[in-house]
């Protein structure tokens, strides 16, 4: 599931479409989405230099963590960030968010690929600051690049939901943009603000203990401690909305290591359904091989059975029109000796109420109808 959400911010969008957008959902028992945001933000460095994306270049929104962080994560999963300038910006909101600092060195200075933003509150030129980013990687063409915001938490600390929303869907609407991620912490907003920018996202990727806790209490210092003890693994639960307006959900289980975070398949919903339900039946729901034979040679009531021999049907209507006298009219079969084996056999007659019945009675009532 990991690879497909990767995939398809690889690929972009198509022309006249929005632009795909994931969204990275965790919580404090599973506070790993950030390792998610960076296996995510590795692959498309990686793609976007070997050249297999739809995006020429990466601008970074840095709200939760320093520039020179993302730059030795880059390095530390290989990827080469001596030209780094050519390919990816990053927009420094966590330095001076406010600016309350003064601050000029050498990221005033050209040639660098981290540009200082001071006022995180006013999401419209943080939109400018972006897009302008942008187009000095890729130019003004047709060219497009990726966006990465590495915390939409930080952004509702300084701005309003209203805002947010609106900075998500102008960057999935520019036309140079090709795809679009971020991260959130639900819990530390109300479940109206994770709706909305889960209804904005075309993929919602969910980061779920394996064991879901029955105690709905609010954490207090002594959990809190379990927590930190818990195992650094969980479920991966990834929810894709189609073009054509359908929603697929998958699942799978991570593991957080020391190199980075791991997926791991999980059987389908029909494999465990065979493992864990049909030994507890007390009944096969497979036929066996004789019992398929035996299903296909059994005579269904409606075929004609008769020993190689024609079985003539009653038909009232071909009964009037050969002007029958006889008013009994059965089904014709050979007569044979009675032997015990034709013991409990009967036969149907068919009795006219009166020769003035009219024909209509023997009719088919469905004759009519030109199927």
């Amino acid at each position: 599931m990991a690879e497909t959400i990767c995939r398809a911010l690889r690929d972009g969008s198509l022309e006249g479409e929005h632009a795909p957008a994931l969204a990275i959902k965790d919580t404090i028992r599973t506070a790993f989405g950030v390792d998610v945001f960076d296996h995510v933000l590795c692959y498309m460095a990686s793609t976007i230099l070997a050249q297999k994306s739809q995006s020429r270049g990466l601008v970074l929104v840095a709200l939760d963590r320093s520039p020179s962080l993302y730059l030795n994560l880059l390095k530390c999963r290989g990827i080469d960030v001596f030209d780094s300038y050519t390919w990816i910006r990053v927009l420094d909101c966590y330095t001076d968010p406010l600016g309350w600092k003064e601050r000029v060195n050498a990221l005033s200075q050209k040639e660098s690929s981290e540009t200082l933003f001071k006022d995180v509150s006013d999401l419209d030129k943080l939109f400018d600051a972006v897009i302008q980013l942008g187009k000095e990687m890729v130019g003004q063409g047709k060219a497009r690049f990726c966006v990465a915001i590495d915390s939409a938490s930080m952004m509702l600390r300084h701005a309003s939901l209203s805002s947010l929303g609106s900075l998500i869907n102008k960057l999935r609407s520019y036309d140079q943009v090709s795809s679009i991620f971020w991260l959130i912490h639900s819990d530390l907003h109300e479940i109206r603000a994770t709706s909305v920018l889960e209804y904005m996202s075309s993929m919602v990727a969910s980061l779920e203990p394996i064991f879901q806790s029955s105690n709905e209490q609010r954490c207090n210092s002594e959990n809190l401690l379990s927590i930190e003890n818990d195992t650094r693994e969980g479920k991966f639960v990834v929810r894709l909305k189609r073009r054509n307006g359908r929603v697929k959900v998958m699942c799978e289980e991570f593991r957080v290591e020391e190199t980075g975070i791991k997926f791991l398949a999980v059987p389908s919903e029909s494999e465990m359904v065979n493992q864990q339900i049909l030994p507890k039946l007390q009944f096969n729901l497979q036929l066996s091989e004789k019992e398929r034979n035996d299903k296909e040679n059994v005579v269904l009531p409606f075929e004609h059975q008769g020993n190689g021999q024609t079985i003539q049907i009653y038909d009232g209507r071909r009964s009037l029109t050969l002007k029958q006298n006889d008013s009994t009219t059965s089904v014709s079969v050979p007569e044979e000796p009675h032997t015990e084996t034709d013991q409990g056999k009967g036969e149907i007659h068919y009795l006219r109420d009166s020769d003035d019945e009219l024909p209509d009675s023997d009719e088919d009532p469905d004759d009519d109808l030109d199927i």
